[in-house]
């Protein structure tokens, strides 16, 4: 059998990617973004510590490789990260990352910030899944317009085994000024 096209990092992307991001099922984005213990923030803003943070770059995300895998569920083959030693030893601690954000779903609050603007991003086929980062941001904050170029903070989670999330999560996200 001849080898399908790559499903990319989160189910239903060719959805996001066909539709401009605006008009995915809010059962879809349900399915991406499960419930998480204290809800999509994950972690409380407060609980940051300013002076614990470290700066995680696009460079270090890069620090990545990807196998094909076959997923039987859905037919087709999706990139199963590795992560490299340097993405490994931010995972679970308090960072800040810039970068532009992309508004995935207003309603479902689902937001990805990307290395690349959106006419660039992963989502278009200018980067790969290591140029977005999920933001799990709480419910209170301003509604973040395309490509505004923000620097957020949050405890950086690791994915390399739910295909309904991306492989980069930054629980507790708030706008962070270093």
């Amino acid at each position: 059998m001849a080898k399908k096209s790559i499903v990319l990092v989160c189910a239903g992307l060719v959805a996001l990617i066909t539709t401009g991001f605006l008009c995915v099922p809010s059962k879809l984005v349900k399915a991406m973004r499960p419930a998480i213990p204290g809800g999509l923030s994950g972690v409380p803003v407060e609980a940051w510590s300013n002076d614990a943070l470290a700066e995680l770059t696009w460079k270090t995300l890069s620090d990545v490789q990807y196998k094909d895998i076959y997923v039987q569920e859905l037919d087709a083959y999706y990139w199963k990260p590795t992560f490299g030693a340097s993405v490994k030893a931010l995972e679970g601690k308090d960072v800040f990352i810039s970068g532009y954000m992309i508004p995935v779903d207003y309603d479902e609050n689902f937001y990805v910030i990307s290395r690349y603007p959106y006419a660039n991003c992963f989502f278009c086929g200018g980067g790969g899944p290591e140029s977005v980062v999920d933001l799990r941001i709480g419910d209170k904050h301003r509604v973040y317009k395309t490509d505004e170029r923000l620097t957020f903070k949050g405890k950086l989670k690791l994915n390399a085994d739910n295909i309904y999330e991306m492989n980069y999560i930054l629980l507790g996200a708030g706008e962070y000024t270093p």
